[in-house]
């Protein structure tokens, strides 16, 4: 099947001097001819703004859908995950700097309709795709595409996301999305101006528009890197906000960060740094908090916020325990849990199975 890579989007208008400005983000890429927009992946082409790798992508694996993190959402079942180069930040910690850095196109090596991409999570017993690994509203016709094709399989679609995205495009795509999981990376904008190359604020108000203004299921991550966010002053700041302006039943993971890309002669997170977050985050009124990256089975599972009973128990990305009813309450005091549960848990546990989507 041919797949036309490059397709016309409608986010941009012209400038008086002549340049196209992107208007999908809050970066504002202004392009002469020929030229691409810091996410690598929109592009000027003639006189229209367009999206240079519409089916395209860098891979795609079958992961617990824990390791989005979503915790709330379907706990245990295989989520088929797929990203495609570049990004509109810069983070200097990425972790996936190799794809969401990328300048060249052949990174990305696979081609599929979204029609595929659904037939083909069906045949491997999904229930969702994640558009993750870079962040997608970078590529938004694509994934909205591949959104539609999910829902007319039965599939949910899942975003994982900085947030980093202007208004109308952001009303468009969260339209198609059953989840997301947003990385609020720090709460100074100090911190996105110096590290990220962006700003706090546009990300705080994504989180309140899916919060108040869809239907999307919203967890939110934060990784911590010692030295740079990990306060106790900018923990409480941070959770206090997610209390106060989303709700105390948004789930939020503080995840460890590891040495990477431009952030090499910074130390990993310990555990200790995550538990004392996780405390922080509870006392600040959060009823789901979760750590990550780090084994931690007390801080991976859940708890009822109103009987402090575990109702899911978790070592790893593997379900251990399950006291949530079909109607998704605690089976120990019926207290309604947050979130999108069935009356069993999948199994697929903490596998990582990469396929070819053309077999």
């Amino acid at each position: 099947m041919h797949i036309a890579h490059s397709v016309p989007t409608r986010y941009w208008h012209r400038l008086d001097n002549g340049k196209l400005q992107c208007d999908l983000c809050p970066r504002f890429c202004k392009l002469g001819p020929g030229q691409r927009g810091l996410c690598f992946v929109r592009g000027r082409v003639g006189d229209e703004v367009r999206l240079l790798s519409y089916g395209l992508s860098s891979g795609f694996c079958i992961d617990p859908v824990e390791k989005k993190p979503l915790n709330h959402f379907l706990p245990g079942t295989p989520v088929m995950s797929f990203g495609t180069a570049g990004c509109n930040l810069a983070c200097r910690f990425c972790q996936n700097w190799d794809i969401s850095r990328s300048r060249q196109t052949e990174r990305l090596c696979d081609s599929a309709s979204p029609d595929q991409l659904a037939r083909a999570a069906v045949a491997h017993d999904c229930r969702s795709i994640a558009f993750t690994y870079n962040d997608p509203v970078i590529f938004h016709e694509y994934a909205i595409d591949v959104a539609k094709s999910c829902h007319q399989y039965g599939l949910r679609s899942i975003a994982v996301s900085a947030g980093y995205v202007c208004p109308a495009p952001r009303e468009e795509f969260y339209q198609y999305m059953d989840a997301a999981n947003i990385d609020l990376k720090a709460f100074t904008e100090r911190f996105y101006h110096r590290i990220c190359g962006g700003s706090l604020a546009p990300v705080l108000d994504t989180l309140e528009y899916i919060c108040h203004q869809t239907d999307t299921w919203l967890e939110i991550t934060t990784l911590l890197i010692p030295g740079e966010n990990d306060s106790d002053r900018e923990i409480a700041q941070l959770s206090r906000w997610i209390s106060t302006h989303l709700g105390e039943e948004v789930p939020l993971h503080f995840t460890a960060f590891h040495p990477d890309w431009k952030m090499l002669d910074h130390p990993p997170t310990p555990l200790t740094t995550l538990e004392r977050a996780r405390m922080i985050a509870m006392e600040e009124g959060l009823k789901y908090v979760y750590t990550g990256n780090l084994p931690d089975d007390t801080g991976n599972s859940t708890c009822c916020p109103e009987c402090r009973t575990p109702v899911i128990e978790r070592s790893g990305y593997m379900i251990t325990g399950w006291a949530v009813t079909s109607e998704g309450c605690c089976q120990h005091c019926g207290h309604r849990i947050a979130g999108h549960f069935e009356a069993n848990p999948g199994h697929w546990g903490s596998r990582r199975l990469a396929i070819d989507i053309n077999r």
